[in-house]
C-alpha cells in the first residue's frame, strides 16, 4: 500500500495498466452483476433530485424500474446501490448509442441539465474505495469482463492511476493526485 494523504492505495493501482475498450465489451459492466453501483448516502439526495432531468434520457424500462422502486435501493447487502432493471441486472440509468451502453445522468451533465456527472464509484471503476473513519482505502478490482481494457492498457502503456486521474481529483482534489504523482516518483 501506498499512503498518500489520509488515503491507502493499493499498489495494483499503480502497476496494472487499464484504459476502458468500449468497443470491445460495449460497456457490459453497467448490465452485469448482482447489485447496482455502490453510491454515497449524498449521492441518494442528489438522484433524487435530478431525477427529473434525467429521465429523458433513460429508457423505458429505466424508468419503469426508478418508478416502482425509487431512485437508488438498498440492495440485499445492506449497502446503496443505483436501482437497476429486473432487480439485480442492468442499471436503470443505462442508456444506448451504437450498441454501447451510456450513463443516462452522465448524457444529462453533457447537455447541460445537470451539474453532477455520475456516481464516483462508476467514474473510479476499476478502483473501488472503501470508506473508514479515519482514511480511504483505494484497491483494483478485477472483472473477467474488463479484460479488454487491461489488454488495451498494456498496449498504451497506461496504469490504473492514471486512465482514472479525472474522477481521482474529483474525489481526492488536485494537491491529493499531485501528492500521489510526487510519492511514485520518489519510489522510481
Amino acid at each position: 500500500m501506498i499512503e498518500v494523504g489520509n488515503v491507502l492505495v493499493h499498489e495494483d493501482i499503480i502497476n496494472n495498466d487499464f484504459v476502458c475498450n468500449l468497443s470491445k465489451c460495449k460497456g457490459i459492466c453497467c448490465i452485469e452483476g448482482d447489485a447496482g453501483a455502490p453510491l454515497t448516502e449524498s449521492e441518494t439526495k442528489i438522484l433524487a433530485e435530478i431525477y427529473p432531468k434525467v429521465k429523458p434520457y433513460l429508457t423505458d424500462a429505466g424508468i419503469k424500474a426508478i418508478e416502482a422502486q425509487g431512485t437508488s435501493v438498498v440492495d440485499a447487502d445492506g449497502d446503496l446501490t443505483t436501482t437497476c432493471v429486473d432487480g439485480n441486472k442492468e442499471c436503470a440509468y443505462v442508456t444506448w448509442e451504437n450498441g454501447i451502453t451510456k450513463c443516462g445522468i452522465e448524457k444529462a451533465y453533457e447537455m447541460g441539465d445537470v451539474q453532477w456527472k455520475k456516481p464516483i464509484s462508476c467514474h473510479l471503476y476499476p478502483i473501488r474505495a472503501t470508506h473508514y473513519p479515519e482514511f480511504d482505502v483505494l484497491h483494483y478490482d478485477r472483472w473477467y469482463i474488463c479484460k479488454d481494457a487491461c489488454s488495451f492498457g498494456q498496449e498504451l502503456k497506461i496504469p490504473v492511476y492514471k486512465f482514472l486521474k479525472d474522477p481521482l481529483i474529483r474525489e481526492y482534489g488536485e494537491k491529493w493526485y499531485q501528492d500521489l504523482e510526487n510519492t511514485l516518483a520518489s519510489k522510481a
